[in-house]
């Protein structure tokens, strides 16, 4: 996209407003900054009438949240980034809808990246979608109890499907590897650790430095150094030695 880049900030704080306003200027002189909003209404008007390209949306609005904005918007073809002040085991919500955050106090540098991943989407025309809304609005509505819906990120764009139908994780420098049930195998632009995080209170496994495994397809273990699991595909993984206590721990009564 050639023409100028357009944003509107939602946040019911004013200092807070601000920090962003100061941080596009720093990093992104060429954007433009075309509203502000407190209140669901004021954002819902005002989004709805700018109709601007980036928006940065406050989980809490008041007694309100960001979702009521959005639940009412007419404008949306718009990249969102929310900023949430939840404590960090909270951000799970964000990484399973593959949604853009920010955790306040704001940092610039990850307002930069954040920002810059947005500029790119925009590009490509991959805009935030209602399925990443809905499974973000789920986790949070629900009290940040994981659900199984999860967004895989892509060179494509955004898959979606249960953590059920993954059977292990293997990765490969910044991305990873997924195999699922149905036999296919998903490049995703997240690092292995990042589905460690998400995933390890699913049943999943770090069996080895570059595989994360769900146990619910374990099919057997073969004895060895740190022994191998044969998951429901067939294929074997290699379980690291320091970890075979922990993985046999897993199978106990």
């Amino acid at each position: 996209m050639n023409q100028t880049v357009s944003v509107f900030i939602v946040d019911d704080e004013y200092q807070s407003r601000l920090v962003i306003v100061k941080f596009l200027i720093r990093y992104f002189p060429g954007l433009q900054v075309v509203g502000q909003a407190a209140t669901v209404e004021e954002a819902i008007e005002g989004i709805n009438t700018l109709q601007p390209n980036i928006v940065f949306m406050d989980v809490q609005l008041h007694e309100d949240n960001g979702f009521d904005v959005l639940d009412q918007l007419t404008h949306t073809d718009i990249e969102i980034i929310f900023t949430t002040a939840y404590p960090e085991y909270a951000v799970k919500a964000f990484r399973y809808s593959a949604i853009d955050y920010l955790v306040k106090p704001i940092d610039g540098q990850e307002l930069e990246a954040a920002t810059q991943k947005a500029i790119n989407k925009l590009r490509l025309q991959q805009h935030t979608t209602p399925e990443q809304i809905q499974i973000l609005q789920q986790q949070i509505n629900e009290g940040f109890r994981l659900i199984d819906r999860i967004a895989v990120p892509t060179a494509e764009g955004l898959l979606f499907f249960n953590t059920k139908d993954i059977i292990y994780c293997q990765g490969q420098s910044n991305y990873t590897l997924l195999f699922l049930t149905n036999g296919q195998k998903i490049t995703s632009s997240h690092t292995l650790k990042t589905y460690e995080e998400m995933l390890t209170t699913r049943h999943f496994f770090r069996a080895h430095k570059s595989f994360l495994i769900n146990l619910e397809h374990v099919e057997m273990y073969q004895r060895g150094e740190g022994g191998v699991a044969v998951m429901s595909n067939g294929h074997e993984v290699e379980i690291a030695r320091r970890s075979k206590s922990d993985f046999l721990n897993q199978f106990k009564s």
